[in-house]
């Protein structure tokens, strides 16, 4: 066990559960669903957020960095994690925020803000460049030396990460489903899949094609190779990121009498929406078996 693994013991449990769900709108097409319960292994640092940290928490210790800085939307849930994370290991942590402050903060910033993080923002002219060399070394000047973590948390090392996930599913399957946001939980999962199973993304945000170069990119950079087993739907986002529409309250609040599970309205309700909605339209060979990740 690694030392970032050791310290973080008490606070992340894995692996995950999956869980069987029995549910007739899918019954009725033959299709069975388990869930990988990803939102359990922390509730500060749930899902593939931890997932997407891990080695590269690793790799700023390793590398003598005390502080790390990322990027975000407001309402993100990897400025949350990074956060902290960056309080329980003794990193300082500077949050690179999308577009204006608004006071009073958003529970997601206020969250972070609690836990240590440093917030700034960029116009969202600016941010759009937020990898170009000028502007993050603009930022690097103005907090010091940092690790820089993507948006998302999505780089290689991340990948390495989420493709750990599918060696916990101990039960045959043929389909992962997953949210995708900035692509690297979809990358890792369908590297470390077998033979004919494959894995389907559910784009959160409008216009997520892009998020099919940056998969690729993504496996290239995590394993020098890219696979073909994956797809990514982007007609399940509901107007765009961090937007919701009657039908995904609905179908949120119907899932939970059923199943007893809230679920995120940011990214894991997307994702069952369109996965029972991709159900009903008989989108699935009857017997197909299921892993949604929820995180």
């Amino acid at each position: 066990m690694s030392s970032i693994e050791d310290r973080m013991a008490g606070l992340v449990k894995l692996p995950s559960p999956v869980v069987e769900l029995h549910d007739e709108r899918l019954d009725h097409h033959g299709v069975h669903l388990r869930v990988k319960r990803d939102d359990l292994i922390s509730s500060d640092i749930p899902g593939n957020k931890w997932r997407k940290l891990r080695y590269n928490l690793e790799a700023a210790e390793s590398q003598g960095f005390t502080r790390l800085l990322t990027f975000g939307g407001a309402y993100s849930n990897h400025i949350r994690a990074t956060a902290a994370a960056g309080e329980h290991l003794g990193f300082e942590t500077v949050g690179v925020i999308r577009g204006e402050k608004h006071e009073p903060l958003n529970d997601s910033l206020a969250y972070a803000s609690a836990h240590g993080m440093t917030l700034t923002y960029l116009d969202r002219t600016t941010y759009r460049r937020k990898d170009e060399t000028d502007v993050v070394a603009e930022l690097n000047r103005e907090f010091g030396p940092c690790y820089v973590l993507p948006e998302g948390g999505s780089n290689g090392l991340a990948v390495r990460g989420t493709a750990e996930l599918v060696g916990e599913i101990a039960t045959d399957f043929d389909l992962v489903c997953c949210a995708t946001g900035t692509g690297g939980t979809l990358a890792g999962i369908a590297a470390a899949l077998s033979g004919p199973q494959r894995a389907l993304g559910f784009a959160v945000l409008k216009g997520g094609r892009f998020l099919e170069d940056e998969v690729r990119r993504l496996q290239l950079d995590a394993f020098g190779a890219a696979t073909t087993n994956w797809d990514v739907d982007v007609d399940f986002h509901f107007g765009g990121y961090a937007k919701r529409r009657p039908t995904l309250d609905s179908f949120i609040e119907d899932f939970s009498d059923r199943h007893g599970i809230t679920l995120d309205w940011v990214y894991e309700a997307k994702m069952l929406y369109g996965l029972f909605a991709r159900a009903e339209a008989g989108g699935f060979k009857p017997g197909t078996r299921v892993v949604a990740v929820l995180s």
